[in-house]
């Protein structure tokens, strides 16, 4: 039997539910922890970012407006694909990260485990961040949480897969869409992640994944007039900066970068409220005097 070449896989960006190349037609070399050459990744440009912006924006009615208990059911699809994939991506997230595949192994389960812990929050924040609120007169005063928007996400550098899912799903549990910047010099776990949403029952234009040269793809998402927010996890202190004075024209809410050491640590519901506004009903309980309630 003749010996046949390997099918060598194209890596894409993910906007709008499909997978175009970069607009700018360029790629860039990803290499695995000792130089060696993994695959070209495509080199977003400010008009890939701005397209995945409009993308994000014209889902975010849809799955803002889903049950949250909807929203659950649909990120833990997700998980049940990246189980599904799980060997494919112990491989890339080894590459990726220098990990032998026993830690490779390790991060992917924990990754998993992240996404079905976000699907159980999607109709239980409400209940811990809302409520209702005692007032003086005759009103109920009720409090609820509402997604904030279009969030732009950096995802972190050295995490390419744990981390960035640990960015990710909270932002999308709570009803927002995102425009996700994959980590620089290990994109491959991100871009694959993208092919598991597009085939899973996530909307299209709910998650848009970028990869590319981080401050290159953010800087036009921080002062994009139509971005809510910003969580900065994957921007050095200089770039942060400049991003958070870029974001400032629209008053966008801005995450800063924290130092996490570690993951896999319980992430709390830090991640779930920087991205929830609140809103608060006035309703009127009718006027209570002698004669009784006018109801």
């Amino acid at each position: 039997m003749s010996e046949r070449l390997t099918v060598l896989k194209t890596y894409k960006l993910y906007v709008g539910g499909k997978f175009p190349r970069s607009e700018s037609g360029r790629v860039y070399e990803v290499t695995d922890s000792k130089g060696n050459w993994l695959a070209n990744a495509p080199l977003s440009s400010r008009k890939d970012a701005r397209d995945a912006v409009v993308a994000a924006r014209k889902a975010f009615g849809g799955w803002s407006g889903a049950t949250a208990y909807n929203r659950g059911q649909v990120l833990y699809r997700v998980a049940e694909m990246l189980e599904g994939r799980r060997a494919q991506f112990v491989h890339e997230v080894a590459d990726a990260e220098g990990l032998s595949k026993s830690k490779a192994a390790e991060q992917v389960d924990a990754t998993i485990d992240r996404w079905v812990w976000y699907a159980g929050w999607t109709d239980k924040i409400a209940q811990v961040v809302g409520g209702g609120n005692p007032v003086a007169g005759p009103f109920f005063n009720l409090s609820s949480p509402e997604p904030t928007g279009v969030v732009a996400v950096l995802a972190p550098q050295k995490s390419s897969f744990l981390g960035l899912v640990s960015v990710l799903a909270p932002v999308i549990a709570t009803g927002n869409t995102a425009v996700v910047v994959a980590s620089e010099n290990a994109p491959l776990p991100g871009l694959s992640l993208a092919e598991v949403l597009a085939t899973s029952d996530v909307p299209g234009g709910v998650v848009n994944v970028l990869s590319g040269r981080t401050a290159e793809i953010a800087t036009p998402l921080a002062a994009h007039q139509d971005v809510n927010a910003i969580d900065l996890a994957g921007a050095d202190e200089v770039l942060a900066k400049e991003l958070e004075i870029a974001a400032a024209d629209n008053l966008k809410r801005v995450l800063r970068p924290q130092p996490v050491d570690d993951w896999s640590a319980a992430p709390g519901t830090d991640r779930m409220t920087a991205f929830l506004e609140t809103k608060t009903v006035w309703h009127p309980t009718g006027s209570l005097g002698a004669s009784g309630s006018a109801y």
